[in-house]
């Protein structure tokens, strides 16, 4: 215990120099050894022996990490070391490889300045691999590589040290390659890799070595000499002449940016308010004396402290007894405490200044994304997954009695992982839980059971489907029920540019006034039509079209409730309405208020949108992941019909040596019980991974048994409705 408090101690103190700050996350594919490499740098810090590095995965703490061998959340830790005759401050995360976990790298993301991307090197650049470095692209956070586990390459695919130094050149080809694709126009010769600027490297992160060009020259070390000790399997020299925390902390040290430097051009990218106001002009120059400028990345719930918003202090010191203002709840709040993570352990700490990653105690009703700050100042921008819930699960209490506790511990897990839906199915009382894929929701029900002691049963998974039109509707007129209000209205498919700027994030309900109209019109949305936007409501624009109607402004939070809660549950399925576009085009309206209240208003809205969808061709949409699927030659058949049989469409086949390499495109309803299936058609010797590939339409001939399936599930009638049962 002395020697952590030593190491808070020094952390504390080191944390107030700004330059020798490095906020760096290490990410990678599952199983391409992130958790490995972290031990290593924890070993140096004095928080883990040496012997145990790479063995003891401490960031991986949680019960379930251990038992299935991969990180399923960030990690924090913040790390003291020395590097040539200076202190340094690392404030890492260890982030999740498995694409179920991907919103934590999301998250982490706005919480650094760098990342190193970890790649195997046997299985190269993978799909995951390209996720997680085109989320830190957008975000202008630079990579450095390190090429892990090359004891592969000889004990494996027996390659010789010109072979070895060829699949070195290809994997640095591959990401420069997504750096040249994805990376910001003004950095990306800056940011390339290559071996002689040494912001790579390649090792063992298991054996504990690694090498980059300014080792080997500092340490007389020639490719061929590493190559011969590592083939002879004598990791022990290697490990005296090369450690591969040396390595690491000099690429963290030489070619990541502290936060003076990233705050610069980071600043614009995730904040979009006025540069020249105090909050705005403190950030930029990562000020520890100006105002508190604080980004929260992460919640844990802790029973003893409540919410612990964990995040990046742009600008201002944190202390405790500060007053903060929370933007996106209109309220100020004083902080109990402030601590740094230190893995598993959180350690209070007097204060933390400016550029640091930290820990507030005592905010309530907090989420990730929340802007934290001393005054009011512009929020940061929202921080938007790369995926959705596509997979849902109805969870009930086995005893009724702990129905409440229940209700509890799943708000409490929404808010620690923003990537998990839940909400109560308003026909059956029942909760829903939506989560990444099946891995994601057994995660969640595993934390219910074991870990907060409530006994639950599930149903069976079932996959989230979206509705949308093809094509336009006439305009048509909605009534209210008393007959004295008339709304006539269109309903339009959305312009796909439009819809791809709110789900990236570029446009959301937060954007107001003369910035949201310009952004539309940037998304290709038409002038006229932009500057009457009265709601976006997910992927969804209602546009008020009319010219002088009295009394409008009087309902027009009603006509906006009515309009979300119809693309909220849409007509054919109950299920989420993606895409729209609902014009109000005229409407008449009764003088007295008493006539105009929302019984009235709500379904004159709604059944027009509902009418309107039908008459456009409203159909369902399903969930799709791509697949790539890696299997020796002879089972390349097998895989392939297994595939087909799910409905998949294969897009790629690649042969390297003996190794075959399937990529498809697959309905997420088709995927249940793949794992075993194709364990079986491969005997075990395939490995598969799968990321989110969005939404396509469900075929024709499958659409009216899939509508009917639902809902009956939702204690609707079987057969949907026409347009003319929501017309007067």
């Amino acid at each position: 215990m002395a020697r952590k408090e030593v190491v808070v101690g020094e952390v504390g103190k080191l944390m107030r120099d700004s330059k020798h700050i490095r906020n760096m996350a290490i990410v990678a594919h599952v199983d391409h050894g992130k958790t490995t490499l972290s031990d290593s740098l924890l070993a140096v810090a004095g928080l883990i022996s040496r012997e145990l590095a790479g063995e003891q995965r401490l960031l991986d703490y949680d019960p379930q990490e251990q038992a299935r061998g991969i990180t399923i959340k960030s990690a924090n830790i913040s790390l003291g070391f020395d590097y040539e005759g200076e202190n340094y401050i690392i404030n890492m995360i260890d982030t999740p490889g498995h694409v179920d976990f991907g919103g934590h790298v999301t998250r982490a993301m706005r919480a650094v300045d760098g990342v190193i991307l970890v790649v195997d090197s046997v299985e190269q650049v993978m799909p995951q691999t390209e996720t997680v470095l085109r989320q830190a692209l957008k975000e202008k956070v630079k990579p450095v590589l390190f090429i892990n586990k090359i004891d592969r390459l000889i004990n494996e695919l027996k390659l010789d040290s010109k072979g070895m130094q060829e699949r070195f050149i290809k994997i640095i080809n591959s990401v420069n390659k997504l750096i040249e694709d994805y990376g910001p126009p003004e950095f990306k010769a800056e940011w390339k890799i290559g071996v002689e600027k040494g912001n790579v490297a390649f090792g063992t992160g298991f054996n504990k070595w690694a090498v980059s060009y300014p080792i080997m020259k500092k340490n007389g070390l020639n490719f061929q000499e590493l190559y011969e000790l590592c083939a002879a399997g004598d990791h022990k020299t290697l490990r005296e002449k090369a450690p591969i925390e040396e390595v690491i902390l000099e690429i963290a040290v030489r070619h990541l940016p502290n936060p003076s430097v990233a705050q610069k051009y980071r600043i614009p990218v995730i904040w979009k308010g006025d540069q020249s106001t105090v909050h705005g002009k403190a950030m930029m120059e990562c000020d520890p004396n100006g105002p508190v400028c604080f980004m929260v990345t992460a919640v844990q719930v802790d029973e003893h402290a409540g919410e612990v918003a964990i995040g990046r202090l742009y600008s201002g010191t944190v202390a405790k007894g500060k007053d903060i203002y929370l933007a996106g709840q209109f309220k100020s709040e004083k902080l109990q405490n402030v601590a740094i993570y230190m893995g598993p352990d959180r350690v209070l700490i007097d204060e933390v200044p400016a550029g640091n990653i930290v820990a507030l105690i005592g905010l309530h009703d907090i989420y990730a994304g929340e802007t934290a700050s001393e005054g009011h100042m512009a929020p940061f921008e929202q921080i938007k997954h790369h995926s959705e819930p596509v997979v849902t699960k109805s969870i009930e209490a086995k005893n009724p009695r702990d129905l409440v506790k229940l209700i509890e511990i799943l708000q409490r897990l929404s808010k620690e992982d923003p990537t998990i839906r839940v909400e109560i199915n308003p026909e059956t009382g029942e909760h829903l839980l939506s989560g990444m894929g099946e891995l994601h929701l057994e995660i969640i029900e595993y934390k219910i059971e074991k870990e907060r002691g409530v006994e639950i049963e599930t149903s069976a998974p079932i996959v989230v489907y979206h509705e949308a039109i093809l094509g336009e509707s006439p305009e048509l007129e909605g009534k209210s029920p008393n007959k004295h209000n008339k709304f006539k209205i269109e309903v339009k498919p959305l312009e796909a540019s439009v819809v791809k700027a709110i789900k990236d994030g570029d446009i959301d309900d937060r954007t107001k006034g003369k910035d949201l109209i310009e952004r539309l019109i940037k998304a290709g949305l038409d002038r006229d039509e932009a500057k009457k936007v009265i709601c976006i409501h997910r992927d969804n624009i209602f546009i008020d079209a009319t010219k002088g109607v009295q009394y409008l402004m009087d309902i027009k939070e009603l006509m906006i409730d009515a309009f979300s809660e119809a693309v909220d549950r849409g007509p054919l399925a109950r299920e989420k309405v993606v895409g729209v576009k609902v014009l109000l085009t005229d409407a008449t309206i009764h003088v007295d208020p008493a006539h105009r209240g929302p019984a009235q208003i709500y379904p004159a809205i709604r059944r027009p949108i509902y009418a309107g969808m039908l008459m456009a061709k409203a159909v369902l949409m399903e969930p799709k992941q791509k697949l790539f699927v890696n299997a020796p030659q002879e089972y390349m058949s097998s895989v392939i019909n297994s595939i087909q049989g799910r409905r998949g469409q294969v897009l790629d086949i690649q042969q390297e040596g003996e190794a075959v390499a399937v990529t498809a495109k697959v309905p997420v309803s088709a995927m249940f019980g793949f794992a075993s299936e194709i364990r079986g058609a491969s005997q075990g010797r395939a490995a598969w991974y799968y990321e989110y590939e969005g939404y396509e339409k469900l075929p024709d001939s499958m659409q009216a048994t899939i509508i009917a399936a639902i809902r009956k599930r939702k204690g609707e009638p079987e057969i949907a409705p026409t347009a003319r049962d929501f017309l007067d």
